[in-house]
Formats: C-alpha cells, structure tokens, sequence
C-alpha cells in the first residue's frame, strides 16, 4: 500500500478517488487536496459512505509552488496526482521536482491566455525529472489516455503497423438541460471553439472549428453528428507511432449544444481575454462558467451511454495484409452514478487516472523522467480496465472505414 495525493476536487478527482479507495491493496492512505476544501470534504464523505475508507482532505492553491511543495513534504506521498486545471499542470511539476515526487494527470499544460493545449511545455521537464530520479505520467485520462493505449495494443498484438487512425468520441447522454458541459465549462468551450486540427502526412493540418462533420451509429447510442477536432493525444500518437499517415479526433455533439454555443461565441461570451465591465476586469468565459450547471451536479440526471474508441487500419501482424481493428469501450451514465455519485464523462476519465496511478505505485510502469502513456506496455493497463468498470471489445472491420 502506498500513501497517494490528489490535487483537484471535481468530478473526475471524485471518481478517482472512490475508485482509489475500492483498491486499498494498492493505494493506502489517501489524501485530496483543492481550492476548495469543502468540496475535498464533500468527496470524502461520500467515499466513507459508499466504502468505509478515510480521505483525510486540505485547502491548497495548486499555483502556489511553496505551499504545495509543503503540503507534499507534510503529506509525504509516492505519487501526487494532478486532477486539477490544465493550468496548473508546471506548477505542480515543479512542486514535484523540489519535493521529489512522482507526478501524473490527465491532460496537458495550456496557458491561461492562449486556447493551446501542448505537450512541449511538459516535454521540456524531462532531464530534470531523470536528474532527480523521479517519474512524470502525462496524460492517464480517457482521451488522452485510454485511446493512446488502446492503439499501442493494437500495435502489440493486431497491427505490424498503423497507418490511419481515427479516435471516435460520443456522449450519447441526455441531462435534460438547455445547455450544460458534461466537464468543466471553460475547458470544454476552449477545446470546442478552437480551430481543429490533423496529423496528414507529416503535417498539421488546420480547419475551422465545428466546420468538418460527419455521421456515424455508434453501438449503445445509436446515428450521431460528430465533428473533427484537435486533441492532445494526436500531438503524442503522432511522435510514438511514426509511421502514422493521418490521425484525426472525432467527438459527438447535439444541434442543441451547436446551436447555443454558436449564439454564445457570436456574442462574445466565449472569449478568454478580459474585458472592463463597472470598472473591473472580468473575462467572459470564466462568468459563462459560473452562470452554466455545475458538472459534477448532473450526475443524478444523465441517462444513456458514452461509446469512446479507435478505429485503425494497417499492415497486420499476422502477415495477411492491410487489416482494420475497432477497439472501443461503452459506459452507462446511470452505472457510473450508481458507483461513484458522477456521470459517465467523470467516470471515463477517473478510473484511467486511478489506473495510471496504479501502474505507478505498483512498478508495472516505471522510469526516471518525463513520459507519455503510449510509451509503457499497454497490456496490464488494459487488464485493469476490465476489471475496474471500463471494459473493453475489439473487432475486424470488413475494410478502412472512409468518412
């Protein structure tokens, strides 16, 4: 057993934590940390309720390095996960570095005033993580995360190579509100409403955001619209699979949530700089957050499935030719409340996160520096994914799915 640290208090970190607390053989004392205590302590009432294990909880600013580099020394953790902002993601490494301790989260570094979420910010961190003989996980969420190890599986046991990839993402749920975000609002909006982008032949390629769509029938959900956009896996698949011709993301949206984003952004409540308003800078977005539906409250309302998966084409392994694979999950919105008290999306994400700090703390991934998840055997992660509540099926498609 090992003593764990969470920062973060939101859905995702609520997952997480009930499912650290349900693997008490890996993970001992657990401990979570935010902003906000209450809702640190609102998480682990619930995990003592639905398992009989103590969260002990604390206040902490995830951008005050000292302050965190205290907490990690009082707290004296193997692994500090970071299930906070993307924001947040350096100064939590760097806490990390000083403190030295190994590090994990789910999404990588993006600048406060600039809608672009990269991975050479963290990249950056890798000689210095090696120096210091500690460990950083980037990206153990679903995507990035499930999606990038369910295409290294495909590469250990179906594909020699992978030469088109496609990561199809649907929520099939309905919250029964106007217009809501199944994680939080002002990540969610940046990602929608930034220009997409592709790996093609060597290259990025860029497109307006929302303007490439296509339709597919997901299984569990049924015939949905869903739209091109950039992801960060795309940006770590395209440097760990080099043989890659063209790697697009795909992610499901309803007319209702097109329709309102668009009024939105055309009225300018989707900027991110600031604006003066009774003599005050106030950015728009961060008040379109606080006005929207708290994510973590639509749990007990959410129905239906989220189908999340891959879809590659390459030269077999088997020496049979160009072969297509379709490795995918779905999960039950109800399901997952019933579990952890969060919805799908939350869910999705959370149990990757306890995973990868699983794989962590058990030595089955390990090494000094800075890493993505594609680069470690995806074999015990997946065997964790069926046995934790995501699991998974894969298939031979008749040929390469052209959309």
């Amino acid at each position: 057993m090992s003593t764990i640290l969470v920062i973060g208090a939101g859905g995702v970190s609520s997952v997480a934590v009930h499912k650290m607390a349900m693997n008490p053989a890996i993970f001992g004392d657990i401990h979570l940390a935010s902003r906000t205590k209450s809702k640190c302590d609102a998480i682990a009432a619930s995990v003592q309720e639905r398992t009989g294990q103590n969260v002990a909880t604390y206040e902490i600013d995830a951008e005050e390095v000292p302050a965190m580099v205290n907490l990690i020394r009082r707290v004296q953790p193997k692994l500090v996960v970071n299930l906070a902002l993307p924001y947040q993601d350096l100064p939590i490494m760097d806490a990390c570095l000083e403190a030295g301790v190994d590090y994990l989260d789910t999404a990588n570094y993006e600048p406060k005033d600039q809608a672009k979420f990269e991975y050479h910010w963290q990249w950056a961190y890798h000689d210095r993580f090696k120096d210091a003989a500690i460990m950083a996980l980037l990206g153990s969420g679903f995507d990035p995360g499930v999606t990038s190890v369910f295409t290294m599986w495909l590469k250990k046991h179906k594909l020699k190579t992978i030469r088109r990839l496609d990561i199809l993402d649907c929520n099939g749920g309905d919250h029964g509100q106007s217009f809501a975000t199944n994680f939080n609002p002002e990540i969610n909006i940046r990602e929608v409403t930034a220009p997409a982008r592709h790996w093609e032949n060597g290259q990025w390629v860029e497109t307006p955001a929302m303007s490439v769509k296509q339709g597919f029938d997901f299984e569990g959900v049924g015939p949905r619209n869903m739209y091109l956009m950039y992801h960060e896996e795309l940006e770590s698949l395209a440097r760990f699979v080099p043989e890659l011709e063209r790697a697009r993301f795909w992610m499901t949206f309803g007319d209702e949530y097109i329709k309102h984003l668009t009024v939105l952004q055309n009225v300018g409540m989707t900027r991110i700089d600031p604006v003066m308003y009774e003599g005050r800078p106030i950015v728009p977005l961060q008040f379109l957050k606080a006005v929207l539906p708290e994510p973590s409250s639509l749990g007990s309302t959410t129905k239906g499935k989220t189908n999340i998966g891959v879809i590659a084409t390459g030269e077999a392994l088997d020496g049979s030719g160009e072969q297509t694979f379709y490795i995918k999950n779905i999960c039950d919105h109800e399901d997952a409340f019933a579990e952890t008290g969060n919805q799908a999306v939350s869910y999705t994400t959370g149990v990757p996160a306890m995973i990868g700090s699983a794989m962590v703390l058990t030595g089955a991934w390990q090494g000094d520096g800075v890493f993505n998840i594609e680069e470690f055997d995806p074999d015990p992660f997946m065997d964790m994914l069926n046995s934790q509540g995501l699991p998974w099926t894969v298939e031979q498609l008749a040929g390469p799915v052209e959309f």
